[in-house]
């Protein structure tokens, strides 16, 4: 078992997409999702990645990968041309939250979107009493040298959602070994939403 097919957040995410599909992975990383959702969904996978090193590793798993900033647009993509668009940890370091979002959801029929949640209790409770940016398992940088540019919880993107007419079709509530199905803005580490245009 790799270490992709024993995250929980990769597991929910190759239970989500159907079999066969055609994938779009943002911030595809090492490319080990788009692996694994190749390898057992037969899925058409394509990643696009600013990390040369990351993309060298897409390479060497026979993954097709371009070198591109997700803020950026998907100009070069046709309207609904994937089963599914996913930003999996990678949208709260996007400059363009709401564009990046709009353009998944142009070229892809849906999106996976994945996201550590500010709002964990650790998290809370740590800024409560040291009074310091909180650091978590799913958020382990220090203010200064942290990728993320957007701290926000699941309350938060359901209520974009709403405001940007999207529409919610699954979620997915994680911590580190388990799903989380009370109250999962104070309880989950991350958070895994299925959503389409509405």
């Amino acid at each position: 078992m790799t270490e992709t097919t024993g995250r929980l957040d990769c597991r929910i995410i190759a239970r989500i997409v159907e079999p066969n599909s055609k994938v779009l992975d943002l911030g595809c990383g090492d490319g080990a999702l788009l692996f694994l959702l190749e390898q057992e969904k037969g899925a058409q996978v394509q990643g696009i990645d600013l990390n040369e090193d990351a993309i060298y590793k897409c390479v060497e798993k026979g993954l097709s990968v371009f070198h591109g900033d997700i803020d950026s647009g998907l100009i070069e993509y046709p309207d609904q041309a994937f089963d599914y668009v996913i930003l999996n940890q990678s949208m709260q370091e996007a400059k363009l939250v709401t564009y990046v979002i709009q353009e998944a959801l142009r070229v892809g029929k849906k999106a996976i979107v994945g996201f550590p949640n500010f709002a964990y209790i650790s998290a809370r409770v740590r800024l409560f009493f040291q009074g310091k940016t909180p650091m978590t398992k799913s958020l382990p940088y220090r203010w200064h040298d942290t990728p993320n540019l957007h701290f926000l919880s699941i309350s938060d993107f359901k209520e974009f959602c709403a405001q940007q007419n999207i529409a919610v079709l699954e979620e997915h509530y994680i911590n580190q070994t388990r799903e989380i199905r009370f109250w999962p803005n104070l309880f989950a580490l991350n958070a895994i939403f299925l959503i389409a245009k509405s």
